[in-house]
């Protein structure tokens, strides 16, 4: 029977990066019977020692993701004298932003775990914009960088849920006739909150068709014409009285709604 082959993975970090490229490599010579031996947070030589003895008696790979020169040395130089091959996967990239942009990395390990607070800040948006979307708690208004108001079919969650992965906590809220809007509305800043209108051509087209998937009869109230001029003019009174700035989504994708919404809130992007 024959062996499995085998690639020893070292890190000085959790590994993952090297796992995905070999993974990604190994894939393309389609037998499963690849072995991959991690080895995370390697920062001493006696670990980088184990490993090298190891892929000697197995006739192995090394494949690695070190960034502190020392260790990088000490693999390299013991890799050779044992007649091992040891492949440096971030080199030939690293390689190419020195001699492309002309800038010198900083070798320091684990830097892609180093959660910030814009790492954090997203999450929690995330989060934000999940608990208070479709007025799901009101509360939510007084709390949001950033309040969207429109009647149904207007963008409101994914504009939330794209402001959110750009680090702003977003609530919204939709504008029915039958349903007061909630007083929280008329308390926030009107530069925190911002109005979606659209065509009611276009809406009407989008509801028949949000009707079709659900398996209900376009003909349906839902997505009248009559009932979409009242529900809009209703959400044009609201809008005027927030005294918020509006934007017509009619023919805009989101990316594009919602940086010009960040820009006419004067809110900086976060990428």
């Amino acid at each position: 029977m024959r062996k499995k082959d085998i690639v020893y993975l070292l890190s000085d970090s959790v590994g993952e990066t090297a796992e995905f490229i070999v993974k990604a490599v190994a894939n393309q010579f389609i037998r499963g019977d690849l072995e991959i031996r991690q080895n995370s947070y390697v920062d001493k030589e006696s670990d980088i020692e184990e490993v090298i003895i190891e892929a000697k008696q197995t006739n192995s790979i090394i494949a690695y993701t070190l960034v502190i020169d020392s260790l990088k040395d000490y693999l390299n130089k013991r890799a050779n004298e044992e007649q091992v091959l040891a492949v440096d996967l971030l080199h030939p990239l690293m390689n190419a932003f020195i001699t492309k942009f002309d800038r010198e990395p900083i070798c320091q390990p684990r830097m892609i775990r180093k959660l910030d607070k814009d790492y954090f800040r997203k999450i929690e948006a995330m989060e934000f914009a999940v608990n208070y979307d479709d007025a799901r708690d009101v509360k939510g208004i007084v709390k949001a960088d950033i309040v969207l108001i429109g009647v149904s079919r207007t963008s409101k969650t994914p504009l939330s849920m794209y402001l959110a992965y750009k680090g702003y906590k977003v609530a919204n809220i939709p504008l029915v006739p039958e349903v007061p809007a909630p007083e929280e509305l008329f308390s926030i800043p009107r530069n925190r909150c911002v109005g979606l209108v659209i065509s009611p051509g276009k809406l009407n087209d989008i509801r028949r068709e949000r009707l079709k998937t659900l398996g209900l009869k376009p003909e349906a109230n839902y997505a009248q014409l009559e009932r979409i001029l009242e529900e809009l003019d209703y959400a044009e009174r609201v809008m005027k009285r927030v005294g918020c700035p509006v934007v017509d989504v009619s023919n805009k994708a989101i990316e594009e709604t919602a940086n010009y919404i960040m820009d006419i809130l004067n809110i900086e992007m976060s990428v």
